[in-house]
């Protein structure tokens, strides 16, 4: 069953060692265990529904506490404390796109504001209730999961905008075909919600982004509903599909969305090498991107990543033992760890393996064989589930990511990483480690984890969190990075937005949202709004 505070299946665990927890306490001190909410208190503070009976909507307060926030840390804490703030009014579940177009109908008759939901995995605050005086609609997608067009000649397949990962995947698979795309929140997160906050997959140095990946979609707007066409490139003015990459449930509600898919591969396997220094992992990382030896994913930890991924989850003995052989083989205290993979053909990949293996070595480091290579493959959707480990011994977990030119790499990594070490609080510290993966000729994204103890109670711990994703932020952006990379703008990264768009970019999005939404009722406050911060 699907856990009502935190992440994923509630029989999924994924607990810290022993040496992990000796690992954290050393650098950054003991953990502050916070009380957690009782789920049956907070469904008692749910206040009545200001929404009318409809067949299709339910209104019942455990169904509108499971659907009230999404998965940042500031939904996090406000699960966990029962703080939640506002909730939906109730919860459409509709089963097809002419049950989205009825139910849609019916909430702006009612003046409603109407949130579209997919898997919830927001970490930016897209499905957050705002406070409003107008009652709110969540338009849960989860019973629209289905694969309903499959075009092999075409490479086309069309799916029920709810569908997740997983389900998307094994539909694929009778087939012979898969997708492709596998964010960290593949288990949960779905293909329309993949198309609406513009997302990027582990393997997309294969398969592309979701905007490479995004061929068409029905979508039910306020002003009627909005076909898009699968049509294989045009010229015919800027293209439409880009309108509704990224927007984030302001236009519209996607109902259908249509994929290119390619056939199952042939072989595909996980690598895992070390290389002596962060200065030769983001060359490395610089050569694969710009030479191309066709890949399917890279990622490139720093030292500090590297050294905390291997305490968390190695044994002592195993990470003794690898130290030992890395440091004869010249990685030191400052190796970086480099993981990539190959996918298709057999051949092909094996040739691309060997050219990036030679690369590896070329820039001083060391391959390690296949086995952390599988370890990583196996857990490369766990990684969610952490926060629960930590949570339980009193620290908590957060992330920043951006994209940015090579050549603004190293300064942007040392802002964002100084400015969380800066605002971590009097007297407090945070563990701070970053990669790089979802690599480009131009630049690479990079991806910010940091670790902190809880303070004596929520509201202290929530301050000292936004303290240091503020200071990240305006970093990262003073630097020429994009506020958001892969996990969109929703709420918590509005304020950030201009620094991209300029004036007259918001200017056009506040404008294609009211042609399409004149009402002003579809996710009002997400992506764009009159506030700069939320």
């Amino acid at each position: 069953m699907r856990r009502w505070n935190g992440w994923g299946d509630e029989a999924t665990e994924f607990p810290l060692r022993a040496s992990a927890v000796r690992f954290l306490r050393q650098r950054i001190g003991k953990g502050r265990p916070l009380a957690d909410a009782d789920l049956d208190q907070v469904i008692e503070s749910v206040p009545r529904s200001r929404l009318p009976e409809h067949p299709l909507v339910d209104r019942s307060p455990e169904i509108r506490v499971r659907h009230a926030r999404g998965q940042s840390l500031g939904d996090w804490l406000a699960m966990r404390s029962g703080q939640f703030g506002v909730f939906p009014d109730g919860v459409a579940r509709p089963g097809d796109s002419d049950q989205v177009r009825q139910v849609l109908d019916w909430a702006l008759a009612q003046g409603a504001v109407v949130i579209p939901y997919g898997g919830g995995t927001s970490v930016a605050g897209h499905i957050n209730p705002p406070v409003d005086d107008r009652p709110v609609l969540t338009l849960s997608l989860g019973a629209m999961d289905r694969l309903l067009r499959l075009e092999p000649e075409n490479r086309l397949a069309r799916f029920g905008a709810g569908t997740p990962g997983p389900a998307l995947e094994a539909q694929l698979r009778e087939h012979g075909f898969r997708l492709g795309h596998y964010p960290q929140s593949w288990e949960l997160s779905t293909v329309g919600g993949w198309v609406a906050s513009r997302s990027s997959g582990q393997q997309s140095l294969l398969y592309g982004r979701i905007e490479q990946l995004f061929a068409g979609a029905r979508v039910e707007t306020p002003s009627g509903s909005w076909r898009l066409p699968t049509i294989p490139a045009s010229s015919a003015g800027p293209d439409a599909r880009e309108w509704l990459l990224g927007s984030e449930g302001r236009l519209g509600v996607i109902t259908e969305v249509d994929v290119r898919i390619s056939p199952l591969p042939e072989f595909e396997q996980f690598y895992v090498g070390f290389v002596p220094d962060w200065e030769q992992a983001r060359e490395l990382a610089r050569r694969l991107a710009q030479d191309r030896p066709s890949l399917s994913m890279a990622r490139f930890s720093n030292a500090e990543e590297t050294r905390t991924q291997l305490r968390l989850a190695a044994s002592p003995l195993a990470l003794s033992a690898l130290n030992r052989y890395l440091s004869l083989r010249g990685c030191g205290k400052g190796r970086c760890m480099v993981t990539f993979g190959a996918s298709g053909d057999t051949a092909f990949c094996r040739a691309a393996v060997k050219r990036a293996s030679a690369l590896v070595r070329a820039h001083g480091g060391v391959m390690v064989g296949k086995s952390l290579g599988k370890k990583w493959e196996h857990a490369r959707f766990r990684s969610p589930y952490l926060r629960h480990g930590l949570w339980e011994h009193g620290y908590a977990v957060d992330t920043l990511e951006t994209c940015v030119d090579w050549s603004k790499v190293d300064d942007t990594v040392s802002a964002m990483e100084n400015a969380i070490h800066a605002h971590a609080g009097e007297g407090e510290k945070a563990l701070v480690f970053t990669h790089l993966s979802h690599l480009y000729p131009q630049g690479s994204s990079i991806y910010t984890t940091y670790v902190f103890r809880c303070s004596p109670d929520y509201e202290q711990t929530r301050r000292r969190w936004w303290a240091m994703k503020e200071a990240a932020s305006d970093a990262l952006v003073a630097r020429g990075g994009t506020i958001s990379h892969q996990h969109g703008v929703g709420r918590d990264h509005r304020g950030w937005l201009s620094e991209e768009k300029g004036t007259q970019g918001l200017a056009a999005l506040r404008a294609l949202a009211a042609h399409f939404d004149p009402s002003g009722q579809l996710n009002p406050g997400c992506l764009v709004a009159e506030e700069d911060r939320p």
